[in-house]
């Protein structure tokens, strides 16, 4: 799948929720459509990214990990 990442976050060392309010707080105030990248290393962020996605119904794009580093793609709603 191809597509322009807009807006990254890092959220390596971070642990649950605070990932998951870096992004909801990064996506509020981008435009519809555009594309979010996150990284980070919390292992259950592979559960409860996806789940906010849909939760939330922004587009859940892809996940990939690298030496336990985690890579999210999410398009706004």
């Amino acid at each position: 799948m191809s597509y322009e990442v807009n807006e990254t976050v890092d959220c390596k060392g971070l642990s649950c929720p605070m990932p998951i309010l870096k992004l909801a707080k990064t996506m509020k105030k981008m435009p519809s459509g555009n594309v979010l990248e996150l990284i980070g290393t919390d292992p259950g962020s592979k559960d409860d990214i996806p789940k906010w996605c849909k939760k939330t119904g922004n587009e859940f794009l892809d996940m990939t990990e690298d030496n336990g580093v985690f890579t999210y793609h999410i398009r706004k709603k």
